[in-house]
């Protein structure tokens, strides 16, 4: 069992990887086992996130189940 947190632009490069599969479970508890300096990234105010392609208004209170998908999203920069 597995579910998968993917990073997306400049979280990819501070997280060292695309995607990370992680076991399945309330997602401060898998923060809590991430780099800290990681976690404080995904953690920022403008960082939105997405569970199996869908954005989240709230995400508080997210528990990954068995095959999901959590993405963070940083914020976009144009020029």
């Amino acid at each position: 069992m597995s579910a998968k947190l993917v990073f997306l632009g400049r979280l990819e490069d501070v997280a060292g990887t695309p995607d990370l599969d992680v076991e399945p479970g309330p997602l401060e508890a898998l923060l809590a086992r991430l780099d800290p300096a990681l976690a404080v990234e995904l953690l920022g105010e403008r960082v939105r996130l997405a569970l199996n392609g869908r954005l989240l208004n709230d995400p508080g209170g997210i528990v990954l189940a068995d095959g999901d998908e959590l993405a963070f999203l940083p914020p976009v920069s144009g020029g």
